[in-house]
């Protein structure tokens, strides 16, 4: 992407909405912090309950919905940290709001990009929430196209105020189906994208879970979603070249499972469930010195 990263673990979207623990987060050792999702306009989220954890299962199930206290408040922190500059990456993760219609989602990501470019190191297009109806349509190859080509006409005129290019990259969901997969990495080079983060939770219940814990709606993740993260990871690097990155999220809480998913393809790891089940000490493990 143009970035020149401290190291290869990141923390995932999804812990820090609202950017408001960044600076504490990167003195544990990530070597990028990916805050949001963030919308244009604040937004409760779901109704509680809309988090549950399996001990167990060492998983996790949210619906939360995009909870976001909306791009003002996230463009205020993000302006005071930017008067102090972090050592490692910040990417900042962009959605749309509940009540926009899907045909005016654009509106949505661009008044996004637009904010919060003066200060992110790399954005990245959220497509594949469980838990925004309709958000997951969006990642079908003509809606994908016709949405990531204007933000790339948009993210040329962000970077007057910028000295380098801004990366864009698209987070993807681990349940599209190959030749899904395959059709999304043909768009994200049509249109100039820089990285495709894989995955999010997903929908999908293994036979293992506790049944209680599986009964829950929303996205799990965490332990149960390694190999289908894996196998995600793995059908993208084979669509796309060679030097276009792959960040591989899920079920890493461990050295081991940090390697098998650079074996799979992924250039960069992000952690949230393992981080969530190990603790602070889990980003040192996973980049031993």
């Amino acid at each position: 992407m143009g970035l020149s990263f401290p190291n290869r673990v990141g923390l995932a979207a999804g812990l820090d909405k609202d950017a408001v623990a960044v600076r504490g987060l990167a003195r544990l050792g990530f070597g990028f912090v990916e805050v949001g999702t963030v919308t244009p306009l604040p937004q409760s989220g779901n109704p509680k309950p809309r988090l549950f954890r399996s001990v167990p299962d060492a998983a996790l199930i949210n619906r939360m919905g995009f909870n976001s206290a909306g791009l003002d408040a996230m463009t205020r922190r993000l302006a005071r940290l930017r008067k102090r500059p972090l050592r490692p990456m910040l990417g900042v993760n962009i959605g749309k709001n509940r009540d926009t219609p899907l045909d005016r989602a654009v509106d949505d990501y661009h008044a996004c990009l637009t904010a919060v470019a003066p200060f992110a190191d790399y954005v990245t297009v959220n497509l594949s929430s469980p838990n925004t109806p309709g958000l997951r349509r969006l990642q079908a190859a003509s809606s994908a196209a016709e949405l990531l080509g204007r933000l790339d006409d948009a993210r040329s005129a962000t970077e007057e105020h910028r000295d380098q290019r801004l990366p864009l990259a698209v987070k993807v969901a681990p349940d599209l189906g190959e030749q899904e997969l395959r059709e999304v990495a043909d768009v994200l080079r049509q249109t100039n994208m820089d990285a495709v983060i894989a995955g999010n939770t997903t929908l999908s219940r293994p036979m293992s879970l506790a049944s209680g814990f599986a009964r829950e709606e929303g996205g799990l993740s965490g332990a149960p979603l390694a190999p289908l993260a894996r196998q995600t990871v793995a059908t993208l690097r084979a669509s796309v070249p060679a030097n276009f990155p792959v960040i591989g999220v899920g079920g890493i809480a461990s050295h081991e499972d940090a390697e098998a998913m650079l074996d799979a393809g992924a250039d960069l790891v992000q952690i949230y469930t393992g981080f969530v089940f190990r603790g602070p000490q889990l980003v040192r493990q996973l980049t031993p010195t």
